[in-house]
C-alpha cells in the first residue's frame, strides 16, 4: 500500500531561508522508518538532506 508523504529541508532553517518540500511516496508494509533522501534546494542553490515530516 502506497503512502504520499512530505520530505521537508533539513539545513534551510539553520541559515535562515525557506525550507523546500518534496510529496514522495513509499511501501507502508516494506519501510516502516522515515524515509531521508537529500533533494535539491532551489533557495540554497544546492542539494541537502531532506527528511518525512508529518
Amino acid at each position: 500500500m502506497q503512502e504520499v508523504v512530505t520530505l521537508e529541508c533539513t539545513e534551510a532553517k539553520k541559515e535562515g531561508k525557506p525550507a523546500s518540500r518534496y510529496l514522495t511516496k513509499r511501501n507502508k508494509k516494506t519501510v516502516t522508518e522515515r524515509i531521508e533522501k537529500k533533494k535539491y534546494n532551489p533557495h540554497l542553490k544546492r542539494h541537502t538532506l531532506h527528511k518525512e515530516i508529518k
